[in-house]
């Protein structure tokens, strides 16, 4: 991994608090660390314990994407276009109330969004950053608070979500050992939450692997480049697979040319 290759795994919407400054560097938090990454300290980085665990550099992505091209040419070619990307060891609160908050919205906004509630509800840290806000102030919060920060109707689903995690009847260190089926469903038991963001809060944010969100456009990379084949068949690194997918597809739309957007 170098500077450049990083936008692999930063910028490709699985985070919402990483932007690249203009000289090329990272700023960012992760569970209540503050971190800049340049291209002098980035191998110290990638050597620290915590940060080391969170770019998940024990996992052989490597051997990953050798077993996936040998599976199907178009698979072949998605994880050949980018690598260097990796699946974050993000906090699961923090990954779950995200994506809530992805609803019907664009990454610019999802940002503007997170760092609303950060600064209007994040513990302070470091050179006056702020921590992504617990899961137990948020739920003493007011609807109307969470819509003054623009969250609009998620506002609503902020709430449930904070109320059943500070309450513990949503654990999700249990969710994160369920079948995969069992671990959906619960996160459906959270109002606002539908099949896509259960599962990307399991990849994103609970790094369960065989998770593999479906949106419009990883739908139209199904329908186009393996139709008739489920999410299971990628077998148990399922998620890895669809972030290689969802990538490669954004960035080639001429493969769906001519094909209605479903």
């Amino acid at each position: 991994m170098n500077m450049e290759t990083l936008a692999q795994t930063l910028d490709c919407g699985q985070c919402f608090r990483w932007n690249r400054l203009p000289d090329g560097s990272w700023d960012g938090m992760a569970c209540g660390r503050h971190l800049r990454i340049t291209e002098k300290n980035l191998p110290a980085v990638l050597d620290d314990g915590f940060w080391a665990g969170y770019f998940d550099m024990g996992l052989d992505y490597g051997g990953i994407r050798k077993r996936f091209c040998t599976m199907d040419p178009a698979l072949a070619r998605a994880a050949r276009y980018a690598p260097e990307m990796r699946i974050l060891n993000q906090d699961p609160w923090e990954a779950l109330c995200s994506f809530i908050l992805s609803q019907c919205n664009n990454i610019k906004r999802i940002k503007g969004m997170v760092s609303r509630l950060c600064a209007e509800f994040g513990r302070p840290v470091e050179e006056g950053r702020r921590a992504f806000p617990a899961a137990e102030t948020l739920a003493a919060a007011r609807e109307e608070d969470l819509r003054a920060l623009g969250c609009g109707f998620r506002a609503a689903y902020v709430l449930d979500a904070a109320r059943k995690v500070a309450s513990g009847e949503i654990n999700l260190e249990k969710v994160r050992r369920m079948p995969l089926e069992d671990a959906r469903a619960k996160l459906a038991g959270i109002r606002g939450v539908g099949p896509k963001v259960a599962d990307c809060a399991l990849l994103y944010g609970l790094h369960r692997l065989d998770a593999f969100p479906m949106d419009v456009w990883m739908k139209r990379v199904m329908q186009t480049l393996f139709p008739g084949k489920k999410p299971a068949w990628f077998g148990p690194y399922a998620g890895i697979a669809q972030q290689y997918l969802f990538h490669y597809g954004r960035n080639h739309p001429e493969l769906f040319r001519g094909k209605r957007n479903q």
